[in-house]
């Protein structure tokens, strides 16, 4: 990993404390700053996934200060899971810490599964945000058609035996987006990409020289 410390706090949210965590870089002013989101809380989904961890490990790598979370009522965050809705300002708050901690830097945000569902949807709101990666979205549950007007960079990643997101749904979600956009398909894995789990963090390392701010 990049030179860095690693920072436990909370954070205050609008349902109270959310519970954060911090891997940060020597670089007094990095360029860009990442905040990555976790799966459903209610299935057992908290910042310590390893789909995430992958992910944070990957961004962090690049030389991101990269900001876990653990959504309202999920692991020491106070307040109650809210289907999504009262999650957003839970990712509004984390990007405030990370613009206010890294003025100037550009942000990005990265979900797996719910947590991509809420993070793009934000994301894709706040121009302080410049690119987007979307990990196992949840398009057998979830409507992910939010995506069509976002021009920013966007990466998805999904295992092509993905049973909350099959296939054929991701490719039709995936034509209706704007440029620039890539899909990229892990074969043979599972939601969790069970097995091959380092492809999500090779598959982000790739991308982010193509799209490095």
């Amino acid at each position: 990993m990049a030179d860095s410390y690693h920072r436990s706090f909370f954070l205050e949210g609008s349902a109270g404390r959310i519970e954060a965590l911090l891997w940060t870089v020597s670089e007094k002013r990095p360029t860009s700053a990442a905040v990555v989101c976790h799966p459903h809380p209610l299935y057992g989904g908290t910042m310590h996934n390893k789909v995430v961890y992958q992910a944070a490990k990957a961004l962090h790598e690049a030389g991101m200060p990269v900001l876990r979370f653990n959504f309202r009522g999920t692991g020491l965050s106070e307040g109650e899971h809210e289907n999504g809705l009262g999650e957003r300002d839970d990712v509004r708050t984390a990007l405030d810490y990370l613009a206010h901690e890294f003025p100037g830097a550009t942000l990005l945000v990265a979900g797996f599964s719910f947590g991509a569902w809420v993070g793009l949807r934000v994301g894709c709101e706040d121009p302080r945000v410049t690119r987007l990666i979307g990990i196992g979205i949840p398009v057998a549950q979830k409507d992910m058609r939010f995506m069509r007007n976002c021009e920013r960079p966007k990466l998805f990643i999904s295992g092509s035996q993905d049973e909350y997101g099959p296939l054929e749904k991701v490719e039709e979600v995936f034509a209706i987006m704007q440029d620039p956009k890539r899909l990229r398909i892990v074969a043979g894995v599972d939601h969790f990409f069970t097995g091959k789990l380092p492809k999500v963090g090779e598959e982000i390392t790739t991308w982010l020289k193509e799209f490095p701010r």
